[in-house]
């Protein structure tokens, strides 16, 4: 992984590639982190659209589409995008990008060829590549694994042997897992998981829970041999926990939409029995 580097005043953190090309970078922040990153000339970088925060004057940016065995029906079933950024310094000196995680997140640097050139991650882990390093989207193809959400059975699988950063929401553990030793872990709060690790799905309780929702209705049964990152609070959760706040409160101080709730009903009733009647005649 990153290894501290202390001689040059920009950064604490260099990346050196498989073809001995150093990349410093910085990862700046606490909650909604920015990671910066130093490009040498002709070099880039390839990151998640919409993510790029600031950048000096030499680096050009331009849109690219992936290769379509890349995108898959999955990708665009589920919404997901199917292009990136590509960020460029065209200049004659060293020029630098800044990449910033699209809510509160952290960043993880992920050097791939520690890792034996692939990772799994939940979905829209990605944040932005250096070097070789290709992103595609893998579906479990075993029907048990299939839970009622993306984030169970729709991973994406980073490959390559460059460095590469994802997202984790809140606080980051990383386990080690010995041969044989099993982790159960909340399905959300699996950040990415080594090629290694088997990953079987457990329902808590009856089907009716898992059908109509709940917390902790689905674990994660994790295998090792093989490292798993874990995040205390992912995006979902947050965003659930967001709108009930703001929505709850409106509702109970808003007599009016338990009116419009009666007369929807009630004009239901009117319509149904109207055309039974109708129907009989």
């Amino acid at each position: 992984m990153a290894a501290p580097f202390f001689s040059t005043p920009f950064q604490p953190y260099v990346y050196q590639s498989p073809q001995d090309a150093i990349t410093p970078f910085q990862i700046l922040g606490g909650e909604a982190q920015v990671v910066q990153i130093m490009l040498k000339p002709q070099e880039k970088i390839i990151a998640k659209p919409g993510s790029m925060c600031f950048m000096s004057g030499s680096i050009e940016m331009e849109n690219a589409y992936l290769p379509e065995n890349e995108v898959g029906i999955w990708q665009w079933l589920f919404g997901k995008n199917i292009s990136s950024i590509v960020l460029r310094n065209s200049g004659q000196s060293d020029g630098f990008v800044g990449i910033a995680a699209p809510y509160f997140a952290r960043i993880l640097p992920i050097d791939l060829a520690s890792f034996n050139g692939e990772i799994l991650c939940q979905p829209d882990a990605f944040l932005c590549s250096v070097n070789d390093v290709k992103v595609n989207n893998t579906v479990d193809q075993r029907g048990r694994n299939v839970v009622p959400s993306a984030e169970g059975f729709l991973r994406q699988k980073i490959s390559g042997q460059g460095l590469a950063f994802i997202l984790a929401g809140g606080s980051v553990v990383q386990k080690n897992l010995e041969i044989g030793e099993v982790l159960a872990v909340d399905v959300s709060c699996i950040v990415a998981v080594t090629s290694t690790v088997n990953v079987q799905i457990k329902y808590n309780g009856p089907p009716r829970r898992t059908m109509f929702g709940g917390d902790n209705a689905v674990t994660a049964l994790l295998t090792g041999p093989g490292i798993v990152f874990i995040q205390s609070l992912p995006f979902h959760r947050l965003s659930q926990r967001i709108a009930r706040s703001v929505t709850s409160p409106n509702m109970r101080e808003n007599p009016k939409f338990f009116i419009q709730i009666a007369i929807f009903f009630f004009l239901a009733y009117v319509v149904i029995v109207s055309s039974l009647i109708l129907t009989d005649v």
